[in-house]
């Protein structure tokens, strides 16, 4: 348990059988009245984890939960759902589409990330911050010739915006979470 005046950004919090992770917490004084705390909570139970505000009374007992982090290495596509094998006991996981989202388009086999779990369900996984990916094919226009750069679609899908000097089969290192050129390996 954590009272309401110390919880934090990052924190997860339990209310009404949810699962919330806290994006903002503020400290709301009025001149009549007595002050409270106030939390954009990311709802972490629904597919869409959507934003909810939602305010507490100071010193305000709340339930903090511990997310247990494991390694997990990315197998393939099952039907609808991503298999992952856990590192540590070499046990595989189903991670559902809504939990993978937008890191699907850097999703290759082997490689390795941390997945935050509470019990047996997953919450969500996190990439590492570069990887080094093969260029499969590059789409020249002439709007992308004018600032010499070109959008090279990579081996897992995904388009980025590389130097025009990058080729078909090139290795090149990206930022994954902002899907950006780094440099040619």
């Amino acid at each position: 348990m954590v009272l309401s005046n110390h919880l934090n950004p990052g924190m997860t919090i339990s209310l009404n059988n949810k699962l919330y992770r806290i994006d903002t917490v503020v400290k709301v004084t009025v001149p009549k009245g007595t002050p409270f705390i106030k939390a954009k909570l990311r709802d972490l139970t629904s597919n869409s984890q959507s934003l909810v505000e939602k305010s507490f009374k100071l010193n305000q007992t709340i339930k903090d939960v511990s997310l247990i982090e494991r390694r997990l290495e990315f197998l393939y596509l099952e039907g609808k759902e991503y298999l992952f094998l856990d590192i540590q006991n070499l046990e595989q996981i189903r991670v559902p589409t809504q939990i993978v989202g937008n890191k699907v388009h850097y999703l290759k086999e082997g490689v390795e990330m941390i997945a935050s779990f509470y019990g047996d369900t997953i919450f969500s996984i996190e990439l590492p911050q570069f990887l080094e990916l093969m260029v499969a094919k590059v789409e020249s226009t002439k709007e992308t010739n004018k600032n010499g750069t070109l959008i090279a679609v990579l081996e897992t899908g995904a388009k980025i915006e590389t130097p025009s000097f990058i080729n078909v089969g090139d290795i090149i290192k990206v930022q994954t979470d902002t899907g950006d050129y780094i440099q040619r390996v």
